[in-house]
């Protein structure tokens, strides 16, 4: 079965790809994404059989250390592949100190945490698998391989067994087809002048592109520049996240600073910031209408006049929530 009869099938995978891990049929990519080049790990590429190990891996708890937690448990559909808490429990009971961000639209990202740390899906899912979720990869390789149902998929994907390495490779093949796109935005960019509404149309045209300097950050068509701004939030704690500037000591001046969230699907994905608290669209909205929170640090951008009104804000919220995507999605049937 091709990805596009999988997209169909209302399986969840959104992208045909090539040998070379670019698109390689762009009527599959969702409306709004086309053109857009996805990242890809040259020992890597994408295909077919890949991806589809790789979500039934995602839902899969057998990967985490108790045995009670996926990926999915902090990354779920609904929640536009978040999990809705402020901080995430780890499986050992701890919390994580920053948000759970969205996995939406991840395959074009070079640089991947709120603070830019990991360069690669599969370094990240390899962090979080050992990390956010306990796991010892090399012995859950070893448990994999005696699922009976398990063999058909790896052997297809990689031709072999179960392995720590390629067990990462499946799961970031996976998620470089969780895609938001063909939202009643796209369509309205694409012509369907009854896609959205009047509110919509008035705050992308005058306050997200002219006086609120939305889109100097926020970039279309991934609506994220990919880079760190210190906007305010959690300046002012006891011991603040100096984000992107721990991975980087030489870099003083971006302190504060983290990586621009993006806008698509955000209206199912708060709370919202990198600490999680902001727990509105509206609030967070307005904050950032405002101009952040003023520190020393505070990005050149954010310190510009600006003119938004009350009105204004709950016009860019119509905006931010017509970008939301409304692909189908089924959860796979896991080997047991």
């Amino acid at each position: 079965m091709s990805l596009r009869s999988l997209l169909v099938a209302g399986l969840g995978l959104s992208l045909s790809v090539s040998s070379c891990g670019h698109s390689a049929d762009a009527a599959a990519v969702p409306l709004g994404l086309k053109g857009q080049l996805m990242t890809a790990a040259p020992d890597n590429p994408l295909t077919e059989a890949k991806v589809a190990l790789g979500k039934v891996l995602f839902f899969d708890q057998r990967l985490s250390g108790s045995g009670k937690m996926s990926c999915s448990t902090c990354h779920q559909h609904e929640k536009a592949w978040t999990d809705g808490e402020r901080f995430a429990k780890k499986d050992d009971g701890s919390l994580n100190t920053r948000n759970t961000p969205t996995l939406y639209n991840v395959g074009y990202l070079d640089k991947l945490y709120w603070d830019g740390r990991s360069p690669t899906l599969e370094k990240t899912v390899r962090a979080a698998w050992e990390k956010q979720m306990s796991g010892k990869p090399d012995e859950v390789a070893g448990r994999l391989a005696a699922v009976k149902g398990y063999e058909p998929l790896f052997q297809a994907a990689f031709q072999g067994q179960p392995t720590a390495d390629n067990i990462a490779m499946a799961v970031a093949s996976f998620l470089r087809t969780l895609q938001s796109g063909d939202s009643p935005f796209d369509r309205w960019q694409a012509g369907d002048n009854t896609a959205v509404g009047n509110d919509v149309k008035e705050a992308f045209n005058d306050i997200f592109m002219k006086r609120g300097g939305c889109f100097n950050c926020h970039m279309i068509p991934l609506f994220t520049d990919k880079i760190f701004h210190n906007v305010g939030i959690g300046i002012d704690a006891p011991k603040p996240d100096i984000g992107v500037a721990a991975v980087n000591e030489k870099d003083e001046a971006k302190t504060g600073a983290f990586k621009t969230p993006t806008l698509r699907a955000a209206a199912r994905s708060a709370p919202y910031f990198h600490d999680g608290s902001v727990n509105t669209l509206e609030e967070a909205v307005k904050f950032m209408g405002n101009g952040g929170k003023d520190n020393p640090h505070r990005d050149v951008l954010l310190k510009e006049p600006r003119s938004v009104n009350d009105d204004d804000i709950r016009k860019l919220v119509a905006l931010i929530q017509s970008l939301a995507s409304s692909e189908p999605f089924t959860p796979p049937v896991v080997p047991q």
